[in-house]
């Protein structure tokens, strides 16, 4: 069983950085992933952020490409989403997720991370 911790969200001025963690437990990191950050925003809809191949590929939201980062650390098996000039917009929920690439193809999301960004 996969489980997704995540840690680092908080309140931030806009302008502001943070950095985001998600350590995963169990044989994730044996196995073929993509590795993501969604966010949700009240009331709306849960989005993509970025993701992360297993061999470094990264894709981006539009909305956040040149401000955020995602990376991992193998060795701590953990994935961070950098995020830098945080914008009032970006506030939300934000949600680490692993997709096997392997039947059963299961999706793993952890309990989510508050980031609030006051203008």
């Amino acid at each position: 069983q996969v489980q997704l911790v995540e840690s680092g969200g908080g309140l931030v001025q806009a302008g502001g950085s943070l950095r985001l963690s998600c350590a995963a437990s169990g044989s994730i990191y044996s196995i073929n992933n993509v590795m993501g950050w969604y966010r949700q925003a009240p009331g709306k809809q849960r989005e993509l952020v970025a993701t992360l191949t297993r061999g470094d590929s990264t894709n981006y939201a539009d909305s956040v490409k040149g401000r955020f980062t995602i990376y991992r650390d193998n060795a701590k098996n953990t994935v961070y989403l950098q995020m830098n000039s945080l914008k009032p917009e970006d506030t939300a929920v934000y949600y680490c997720n692993a997709k096997v690439l392997i039947f059963p193809f299961t999706d793993y999301w952890g309990q989510g991370t508050q980031v609030t960004v006051s203008s």
